[in-house]
């Protein structure tokens, strides 16, 4: 049998890898627990993931991103999304894809929720990585265990 798959090179930077939940880096911010599965390093700045779990009444404000896509896999609980000018409650299973320039923001109504974020191309998680606290424990830390950070136009811009 022939290989019909043509020989393309990687894209530069990315690296094959397995991360686990368990072991990548967490840390803590807006009250939510962030574990960075998926660096842009890891794929040459063209995706990023991270897991999150978050307390009730949790998420962001209305928003958009002017740089990538991002979307949501919500793994437990419910979630109330803006995307555009459509709200929809979310649950177990649900997956919500966000183009970029869409105005949108989520509210967790559930006592808790967990849920995959992506972005592509990468970018967020280096919010995560300069603003965040590293995570003493990997639980939904203490209400204000973090400060917001101030949202200077330079710190958006970056």
């Amino acid at each position: 049998m022939t290989d019909l798959t043509p020989d393309l090179p990687a894209v530069p930077g990315s690296i094959p890898f397995v991360h686990n939940v368990d072991t990548a880096p967490a840390y803590w911010w807006l009250d939510i627990l962030w574990i960075i599965l998926v660096k842009g390093e890891d794929t040459g700045g063209r995706y990023s993931l991270m897991y999150e779990a978050l307390p009730k009444g949790s998420g962001a404000l209305p928003h958009k991103h002017t740089w990538s896509d991002e979307h949501f896999y919500i793994l437990e609980g419910e979630i109330t999304f803006l995307v555009g000018d459509d709200i929809k409650t979310s649950r177990k299973g649900d997956f919500v894809f966000v183009p970029r320039n869409t105005r949108h923001a989520f509210r967790v109504d559930s006592k808790t929720a967990a849920l995959l974020n992506g972005y592509t191309p990468s970018g967020l998680e280096l919010a995560v990585l300069e603003l965040a606290l590293p995570a003493p424990s990997r639980v939904i830390p203490p209400k204000l265990a973090t400060p917001p950070p101030p949202m200077t136009p330079e710190l958006m811009r970056r």
